[in-house]
């Protein structure tokens, strides 16, 4: 009896070695799936929907055209402009998860940036969805002047402010419905010439702001601060809009799309409605870029992804703002030619060389560094 009781526990030590084993994995298992489920201080940028500013899209259950111009004649137009978005997933109240974060880090068609370069501390959600709809109605107004401006037409403009942060150095200063007219004895043509005054007087020095108040002229001094993000600039914390008071009236119906990056596709879109033949020559065209009044077309975010949007999206051909070719360059998803433009101009002998069926080797695009 007493050998029978020796050898039955050397019997069980590698049943015991296997259930601690398989205990042990268990439990880390456990362990990593909670770290995977726990929330991530990132965001992910991925492609997002694709709007033909030739075409439509639905509103309140109708078919409405994207651009329309009822007052002035319209020529039919073929093909696409496409303005690319990117879809955000997550934010400070709902960031992603560690394993969505990872499994975005593999896919090249998205990005994993810092929740902060996206939602700068302080800032709300509802905060930034009001600056993302504010800076697409600029951007519409600026590009219905990119595209008359091009076009041959004049017209007044003014800048208003439509609300001051609260805590900021505005705040209590500028009010909503002021008509800023300079900024240290400079005027500006558009919201982006005026954030660029602001930021050449940094934040060491107040700025004098001039203001129309209920048609009494102001002159304010107010000192800059940085706002948050990734690349601070000096900010005064207001909104401001551009009013233009066109020739005519363009309509530009977009839902539930924010941000200033359709501009220069929305001025190719008009200015191929308003011409003679089709701009693109029929073809499949996708872009990006943010648009000033005076046609100059600036920097956009997501570029990467608005890459493989316009590809999957069926376009051959891709306008990029020349200030976001470094972010371009050995990015390309094959079967997409990529243009670099400056301007609206340089997007229009783009858009009508490739009308042509020619030869577009001479074009600039964005060269490999």
């Amino acid at each position: 009896m007493a050998l029978f009781t020796d050898i039955e526990p050397e019997r069980d030590r590698p049943h015991l070695a296997r259930r601690i084993g398989w205990l042990s994995l268990a439990v880390s298992l456990v362990g990593v799936t909670a770290i995977a489920l726990m929330p991530a201080p990132f965001v992910i940028e991925e492609p997002g929907p694709i709007y033909n500013t030739l075409g439509t899209q639905l509103s309140a259950g109708t078919e409405v055209p994207l651009i329309s111009i009822p007052s002035q004649k319209t020529y039919d137009t073929g093909g696409s402009l496409d303005m690319l978005t990117v879809r955000l997933s997550g934010n400070r109240e709902n960031p992603p998860s560690w394993l969505e974060v990872a499994t975005a880090y593999f896919d090249p068609s998205r990005a994993v940036l810092p929740i902060d370069e996206i939602f700068p501390q302080g800032e709300t959600v509802q905060q930034s969805d009001e600056q993302g709809r504010v800076d697409m109605q600029n951007s519409q107004k600026e590009a219905v002047a990119a595209a008359l401006t091009s076009l041959g037409y004049t017209f007044p403009s003014t800048l208003n402010v439509i609300s001051s942060q609260p805590g900021s150095p505005a705040d209590g200063i500028l009010l909503a419905g002021d008509i800023i007219t300079s900024v240290d004895g400079q005027p500006f043509a558009d919201v982006s010439a005026l954030r660029a005054g602001i930021a050449q007087n940094g934040v060491t020095q107040p700025a004098i702001v001039v203001v129309q108040r209920a048609g009494v002229e102001k002159a304010l001094t107010i000192t800059p601060v940085l706002s948050g993000g990734a690349e601070p600039v000096p900010i005064l914390g207001i909104i401001v809009g551009s009013d233009y008071h066109f020739p005519f009236d363009v309509k530009i119906q977009l839902e539930n799309v924010g941000g200033p990056s359709a501009g220069m596709m929305f001025a190719l879109g008009i200015i191929d409605k308003l011409t003679p033949g089709k701009l693109n020559g029929g073809e499949n065209v996708a872009g990006t870029g943010t648009i000033t009044g005076a046609g100059d077309v600036g920097p956009i975010g997501g570029i990467r992804q608005k890459l493989f949007g316009a590809r999957d999206g069926g376009a051959r051909w891709f306008l990029a703002p020349a200030s976001n070719c470094n972010e371009v360059t050995g990015h390309i998803p094959s079967g997409l030619t990529v243009f670099s433009v400056k301007t609206l101009d340089d997007a229009v002998t783009a858009l009508k060389a490739v009308a042509a069926g020619g030869d577009t080797s001479q074009l600039p695009t964005c060269q490999a560094s």
